[in-house]
């Protein structure tokens, strides 16, 4: 667990010094981008990611101020709504994957063995 908070810790500090906003933006924008309708429900996002209810529903209001998400009605639900990534939060996904990836390989591709990475890949596959 000491490795993986360093290892955020550090994605962290590399998101802030590229001028980028949080991780946990990364994680909506994902989730959203990789359905195909670029949308789903609050429940779905929070059932797909680390963050608690309470969390996700601020972020969403940060993300959909800053243009990157938008909500729209569900009908069949007057209470629900979707959160629909806009261009604009693709794009900022996209950016934020340039420094993500690039952290992801100094802090955890260079220190192991490609077996290795495949080994560990396997392993944390089977927590999810």
């Amino acid at each position: 667990m000491r490795a993986q908070q360093r290892v955020l810790a550090a994605i962290e500090k590399e998101f802030k010094a590229a001028g980028l906003p949080p991780l946990s933006w990364y994680d909506v924008l994902w989730e959203l981008v990789k359905v195909e309708a670029g949308r789903l429900r609050p429940f779905e996002i929070e059932a797909r990611t680390l963050l608690a209810q309470y969390n996700l529903s601020r972020l969403i209001d940060r993300l959909e101020k800053e243009g990157l998400v938008r909500r729209e009605s569900y009908d069949e639900d007057a209470r629900g709504c979707w959160v629909t990534v806009t261009e604009a939060g693709r794009t900022m996904r996209a950016r934020m994957w340039e420094t993500y990836s690039q952290s992801i390989e100094t802090h955890v591709g260079t220190k192991l063995s490609e077996q290795e990475a495949q080994a560990l890949a396997a392993l944390l596959s089977r927590l999810s």
